[in-house]
């Protein structure tokens, strides 16, 4: 555990979070700022700052469960796709992003965009009752055959 590492204490238990889905070695939870509803994280209990500083294995894992929950994803919110991807802007513990990806720009990079002139800011943080809902759904689902 990494002192003062927000997912750290996600993953051990000392601030609470929507889990969805876990295993000995990873933890699956709602994003509080969600780019479209049903947004998880999914993070190593042990910290390590970027995806690439993990063990092989481990980002294995990491995408097995990423696949179980996209699965349920894509059941729950009608979608054809689900984004996945590592970023690691916000908080230095590897986290993967999966988010049921309504439209194109869902997850995408400034390459593929033509205005020059944007402005980004963070979606709206969810409260505790839209997180709860959510996660039963999702949860709910992850426990139904494939």
């Amino acid at each position: 555990m990494s002192n003062g590492c927000i997912f750290c204490a996600i993953a051990a238990g000392q601030i609470p979070a929507r889990i969805v889905c876990e295993s000995e070695n990873l933890v699956a939870f709602l994003d509080i700022q969600p780019v479209r509803e049903g947004h998880t994280l999914i993070i190593p209990r042990a910290h390590y700052r970027f995806f690439d500083d993990m063990p092989a294995e481990l980002a294995q894992e990491t995408i097995v469960m990423g696949q179980k929950i996209a699965r349920a994803q894509k059941k729950l919110w009608g979608v054809e796709r689900v984004g996945f991807m590592y970023s690691g802007v916000d908080v230095a513990h590897a986290h993967a992003h999966l988010v049921p990806m309504q439209e194109p720009t869902d997850l995408t990079s400034r390459r593929y965009i033509v205005e020059e002139n944007l402005t980004f800011r963070h979606p709206p943080r969810v409260g505790p009752e839209a997180l709860e809902t959510v996660g039963a759904r999702l949860e709910g689902a992850l426990k139904e055959p494939a």
